[in-house]
């Protein structure tokens, strides 16, 4: 990332940030408003003078998360010289939003999602719709310029549900890092030799 998501010296930010973490860890039913004052060094009733609600701050959490992809997605996509580069770029700009500094915010995007109401739900895909543009335009190009055979939308839909799931198996203090495991992920959907079907 280029930037953190969250500033810590502000108290907003402050906030969202430990209601990620604890949220990613504790998950969001099984967070309470008094855990996440707890940890902040408030009361239950001051962290509203910052937030109406606990759905408040999951939303925030969330769109912060997706706006900043998105963003980082469209620069990574202009700075990369080809189509190839291009997709290097889907792979590693999720990844390190999955294994990074923003990894607890991300975690709470991917597998949070139901925790709110319907209404942010459709914001929040309206946001995401903007990201997915930028990996359906690139996965487009990759089958048009023979670089994957699989049919973008369901490429996207295989290789987003694949990278995502790495949150529940992935370390990264292990043998593999980051860019291997993007490496790895080249290679399955678009390897410098694709065989002649």
């Amino acid at each position: 990332m280029s930037e953190p998501l969250f500033d810590p010296d502000k108290t907003y930010d402050r906030l969202l940030l430990t209601a990620a973490r604890l949220f990613a860890t504790k998950g969001y039913a099984g967070t309470t408003v008094r855990d996440l004052a707890g940890e902040l060094g408030l009361t239950s009733g001051s962290l509203f003078h910052h937030v109406r609600s606990k759905d408040d701050i999951l939303f925030a959490v969330m769109e912060r998360v997706v706006t900043a992809m998105t963003r980082e997605l469209a620069a990574a996509l202009g700075a990369a010289p080809d189509t190839r580069a291009r997709l290097r770029a889907l792979i590693d700009v999720e990844l390190r939003y999955l294994h990074g500094q923003a990894s607890h915010a991300t975690a709470v995007l991917f597998h949070e999602w139901r925790a709110l109401p319907e209404a942010r739900r459709a914001l929040l895909l309206a946001g995401r719709g903007s990201y997915f543009d930028l990996w359906h335009q690139v996965l487009l190009d990759a089958q048009s310029q023979g670089l994957t055979q699989v049919d973008p939308a369901t490429l996207r839909q295989f290789l987003h549900g694949a990278l995502a799931w790495t949150s529940f198996w992935y370390r990264p203090d292990g043998t593999l890092s980051v860019a291997d495991l993007a490496d790895q992920a080249m290679r399955l959907i678009a390897p410098e030799t694709v065989p002649t079907p």
